[in-house]
């Protein structure tokens, strides 16, 4: 699914030097390193501020630290996506209310989200589920009306654009707070765990950094209960190089997803990824979604069969997974995302992907629909 050993490789003499500076330094915490890649990172996304923190699960959860919300508090998350959004809420003891998702794009819906805003909704977390913004102008006209906080799970969107104001914003950019991980199957990854936290809110900015710092500004002095959440300096040595490379790795995978749109669109019993007219999709999977009366286990398998991998984002939505059904919802009340659940299917994409590998993947799918 991905191919990190060739990527690698291709750019190993930079790799390997950078990582080198740092053991030379034994700088491994708060190196120079993690201060020059926040303030590239920064320029790249056109951000005033970036916060490196330990993941992308801690980045959620810093941002939502900072809103110095109260237990009970509602944040609106969609129930299409991987647990982590979700689970913040519910550490922290907030209430989390899912909604359903928009089938042609994977993401929030709109509709959903407003029927779902109540007087204790104090936040919403959109998520750009598999490379493309969700529909940000309306998320953010609904915030301002109701006085709600959005931040941005970028987890999969890092380097996506999004038209909004007469111009292009990254993904993570177009809210208040954006949030990603550097997880390594990331269109930008690090070689072990990684996140951040981007405003342009000079006050959440401060607010995170010092929570992630354990609540600190200066050394044993601690004005707030924080955690402890940190980029190691390896991590951001290897980032810095990456970055340089990210525009040209999110290019490859929109050439890899041209060619499967044009191999594979004439195959009626699937139904490829949609691009909406606002968002330039970048691709962080490439998930069909297999219409009725596909088998998807024995497609899966057949695929398997023939050296091709391929995964299931994701086989359970969060209304249905035993953390969060504690009586509130049952089986029906997210049609979408069950029937998402029960349908999609995503295939190899990431930036080594050769012609050669993309005509084998589309002409072994053509072959299994054409028996």
């Amino acid at each position: 699914m991905v191919d990190l050993k060739t990527q690698y490789h291709r750019i190993k003499d930079e790799i390997d030097g950078a990582f080198q500076d740092v053991l030379e330094s034994t700088a491994f915490i708060k190196g120079p390193q993690v201060k020059a890649f926040s303030k590239n990172l920064a320029e790249y996304l056109n951000v005033q501020h970036v916060v490196p923190c330990g993941n992308g699960t801690d980045a959620l959860q810093l941002a939502l630290m900072a809103l110095d919300l109260k237990p009970g508090d509602e944040v609106i998350t969609p129930d299409f996506t991987f647990i982590s959004t979700a689970e913040v809420i519910k550490f922290l003891g907030l209430e989390p209310v899912l909604v359903d998702v928009d089938r042609e794009d994977f993401n929030i819906s709109v509709d959903k989200l407003r029927e779902a805003i109540t007087d204790r909704t104090k936040a919403v977390i959109p998520v750009h589920l598999f490379g493309q913004c969700a529909n940000m102008d309306e998320i953010n006209r609904l915030a301002r009306e109701n006085d709600i906080v959005v931040i941005e799970d970028a987890a999969q969107s890092l380097g996506s654009e999004y038209y909004t104001d007469g111009r292009y914003r990254k993904a993570g950019t177009i809210g208040d707070i954006g949030c990603t991980s550097f997880f390594p199957s990331k269109n930008l990854g690090c070689y072990g765990d990684g996140g951040a936290v981007f405003t342009n809110d000079p006050e959440y900015a401060d607010k995170i950094s010092t929570i992630a710092n354990h609540g600190s500004h200066k050394k044993y002095y601690h004005s707030r209960v924080g955690i402890n959440s940190r980029l190691d300096t390896l991590q951001a040595a290897i980032l810095d190089v990456k970055l340089r490379y990210l525009d040209q790795y999110n290019q490859a995978r929109q050439k890899a997803a041209e060619f499967y749109n044009r191999e594979l669109q004439t195959i009626e019993q699937l139904t490829l990824p949609s691009v909406t007219g606002k968002s330039k999709h970048i691709y962080h999977q490439y998930t069909l979604i297999l219409e009725d009366g596909v088998n998807r286990d024995d497609f899966k398998e057949f695929l398997k069969s023939k050296g091709i991998p391929s995964m299931v984002y994701y086989p359970v939505p969060m209304h249905l997974q035993e953390a969060f059904n504690e009586g509130m919802y049952s089986e029906g009340d997210f049609p979408v995302s069950e029937e998402l659940c029960r349908s999609v299917l995503s295939i190899p994409m990431h930036t080594e992907l050769s012609e050669e590998q993309l005509n084998y993947i589309t002409e072994t799918i053509k072959q299994y629909f054409a028996s």
